[in-house]
């Protein structure tokens, strides 16, 4: 893995993990369609180019598609020389398609510099943690909303591991134990790791500084506590306050660092955070 030094540099070059957001940018390659969990948020239905949340792309990528967008983007004279980045973060979870794996593998091979970085629900980090190794990943994101079980089983509809769905408190409690312990097991081999936290007012408030205490426990970076976006399940919520998450970050901010300028983006996002760029669809050449 990455030195001390090396590692730095790529914190300073990552705009979600502390570096210059301003400047540095990314690209987000949507070739993960399946999901293996059912989130009460999230909802993939409709699309427009004018909305920015987790979950939405304009279209799906193969891994030869996603590098030839690769080479569009960084051969371009606006977008190469900010984007430090290449992200893979759905519009499923990226652990739970080979696509991920095949598309790092063609990026790293042409753009060895890019720092790679991921967004998972955790699930499987700890079955796919070799292959992420042998990769070289940088940068990982993981979404823990809850510590408890029972609250895992009020937020997730279920959850499909080693061909078994369970659901209820026996979902939340097997999606808790091996994202804790995928956690653990990429801060070991030096991945640089951030969790991303949903608030949903009325369900996990009291779960967030459980949270920031053990993942700081367990080796994490930094901490994105996310406004709730009611749609799905939750569609019935009020979502927190400005002042509300302000509270809470600086609250926990006490325990572990608060990234607090996100913009809660597209699979196919592309550019400076809150800049996204719509870029002409192509196909593989």
């Amino acid at each position: 893995m990455a030195t001390s030094c090396e590692k730095m540099k790529k914190i300073q070059g990552h705009p979600c993990f502390g570096g210059n957001h301003h400047k540095n940018g990314r690209m987000h390659l949507a070739v993960a369609p399946k999901c293996n969990i059912k989130c009460g948020y999230c909802t993939r239905r409709h699309d427009c180019a004018n909305e920015s949340r987790p979950g939405v792309t304009s279209r799906l990528l193969t891994p030869e598609e996603a590098i030839v967008r690769v080479r569009e983007v960084m051969a371009s004279p606006v977008t190469g020389p900010i984007i430090k980045v290449i992200g893979i973060a759905g519009p499923g979870d990226p652990l739970f398609n080979d696509e991920t794996f095949e598309t790092f593998q063609l990026v790293d091979r042409e753009f060895p510099d890019l720092i790679k970085c991921m967004s998972t629900n955790g699930l499987l980090l700890p079955d796919k943690m070799p292959v992420l190794k042998a990769l070289g990943l940088h940068s990982l994101t993981v979404t823990l909303n809850t510590l408890d079980p029972v609250v895992g089983g009020q937020i997730y509809s279920y959850v499909h591991y080693q061909g078994t769905t369970y659901s209820g408190s026996e979902a939340g409690e097997l999606l808790v134990r091996n994202q804790l312990e995928g956690i653990r097991q990429a801060a070991e081999l030096g991945m640089t790791i951030k969790i991303n936290t949903v608030l949903i007012p009325g369900v996990n408030d009291a779960q967030i500084p459980l949270i920031s205490r053990k993942v700081k426990e367990l080796g994490a970076f930094v901490m994105n506590i996310m406004p709730l976006i009611p749609q799905a399940d939750f569609a019935h919520i009020e979502p927190p306050s400005a002042d509300h998450l302000d509270a809470l970050r600086r609250d926990n901010e006490k325990t572990i660092g608060q990234f607090k300028h996100c913009k809660q983006c597209r699979a196919d996002a592309v550019g400076l955070i809150g800049e996204n760029l719509q870029l002409a669809v192509t196909t593989a050449k």
